[in-house]
């Protein structure tokens, strides 16, 4: 669960309020552990604004002395995935093939709502290339590892903002989620991640993954915390009520995102089962066998493979030795997709969101691991392609079927202490994002409280 030494953005915002701190000594704490971290190796951030970053908190503290306070994110210092247009940056993508990019002119629309909030910006963090993978592995800049196990990986494919997070580098991580890229390495790390319906937060200047599927959010220390972060990105008024436990009714199926989970995944999932339920909740499982057929669906690299390759053909041709190979091999299996194909993908993502909407309706929530595994060792994924693809298929397995679905979702740890991390899933439909962000608060509260006792 969150470490006590770990303030949340609204702890941070009461802080500087006081004037217990200013944003100008919150940002260099925040850069020099992130140098401290780069000195030993480090690879979270591929790189630190530390004097623009600074430059924003000296205006910040300025802005408040003034009595001019934009949001609760005023002075906190945030960290960017590596995909976003940040102005006068070049949005690599953690990849060779374009860091020789120019420059993006402008900020993206996250990045800019971000900045209109008053968030100090730290630096780019480090990802699976191009964002496709679930495992975080980088075979240039590096592979971020678990900040609570070394051998171990943080998760893809926002891995260096989680690390940034688990740190102590920034109080909050911009990223993507495509098929899980936010909540698996928020599960892996301990952290929580919210995956918002798609079209909440706009894309405009970020590099594409796949343009039905991507979404952007937050990585943090609790759902407050995405809360305030998705309510910036988002423009949208997020008012957390967490309603009482006893009450609501949360649906679980063991058909596909049930399988083949891990024992410690599973006992922290049922233990978590088990507290709602004391806690007054109703508790069920419930059949959705039509998840069985989502193998067959995206057989040939679904949604992801056949537009990241509409985006990528021309990239692929002119500098494809400069890709990470294991990433290359995914997007080219889009090639071989013809229009018929993509047509039957999008009528087959249609009736499974028509079909969700009937399972669900009786839920306020469905749960499910975020993850079926813990975080798997690095060594064996860096030298094994097979080991590789067979991990990526399945820490992928449950998180992705939010984005098929076009849904929205929390994962927040349910572990016991002492224990690697677990995320418990708290998953709804499309724009259900302030209803499950209040259930994720009175569900994260009670796990909390259990294993705090």
């Amino acid at each position: 669960m969150m470490s006590k030494q770990h303030k949340t953005i609204r702890g941070l915002a009461a802080d500087l309020a006081a004037g217990r701190i200013s944003s100008v000594e919150l940002t260099q704490r925040m850069l020099a552990r992130a140098e401290a971290h780069r000195a030993q190796g480090g690879v979270a951030y591929v790189s630190l604004d530390g004097e623009q970053a600074l430059a924003e908190a000296r205006a910040s503290d300025a802005a408040r002395a003034a009595g001019i306070v934009a949001s609760p994110l005023a002075g906190i210092p945030i960290s960017i995935k590596d995909l976003f247009d940040v102005q006068g940056q070049v949005s690599s993508a953690s990849s060779l093939a374009l860091a020789d990019a120019a420059p993006a002119s402008t900020d993206a629309t996250a990045v800019a709502r971000l900045r209109a909030a008053g968030a100090i910006l730290l630096g780019r963090t480090n990802m699976s290339e191009f964002a496709f993978s679930g495992l975080g592995l980088n075979p240039h800049y590096g592979t971020p590892v678990n900040p609570l196990d070394r051998s171990r990986i943080a998760g893809g494919s926002t891995s260096g903002g989680a690390v940034t997070v688990a740190l102590q580098m920034a109080a909050g991580a911009l990223g993507t989620d495509t098929g899980g890229s936010i909540r698996i390495p928020a599960a892996f790390c301990g952290l929580t991640g919210f995956k918002p319906t798609a079209s909440t937060v706009p894309l405009t200047g970020t590099v594409p993954l796949s343009r039905s599927l991507d979404s952007a959010g937050p990585i943090a220390h609790s759902v407050d915390c995405c809360a305030i972060l998705h309510a910036a990105l988002s423009g949208q008024d997020i008012s957390l009520d967490a309603p009482a436990v006893k009450g609501l009714r949360f649906g679980f199926t063991r058909d596909y995102v049930g399988a083949n989970v891990d024992a410690q995944v599973q006992q922290a999932f049922d233990a978590a089962l088990d507290q709602l339920r004391a806690a007054g909740a109703l508790v069920e499982q419930f059949d959705f066998p039509e998840l069985l057929e989502l193998p067959a669906i995206n057989g040939g690299g679904g949604l992801v493979a056949a537009e990241a390759w509409h985006w990528h053909r021309a990239l692929l041709e002119q500098k494809g030795v400069q890709y990470d190979q294991r990433v290359a091999a995914r997007i080219r299996r889009g090639q071989q997709q013809g229009a018929a194909d993509y047509i039957d993908l999008l009528d087959a993502r249609r009736r499974l969101i028509a079909i969700a909407r009937t399972r669900l309706a009786p839920y306020d929530a469905w749960l499910m691991p975020s993850v079926a595994i813990v975080a798997p060792e690095l060594a064996p994924l860096e030298h094994d392609d097979a080991a590789f693809f067979a991990t990526n298929g399945l820490v992928l397995r449950n998180t992705s079927v939010i984005n098929f679905l076009d849904g929205c979702a929390l994962s927040v740890p349910c572990q016991a202490e002492g224990e690697l991390p677990v995320g418990l899933g708290i998953c709804g439909l499309a724009g259900q994002d302030a209803q499950i962000l209040g259930l994720g608060r009175a569900v994260e509260t009670l796990l909390r409280v259990h294993v705090h006792r």
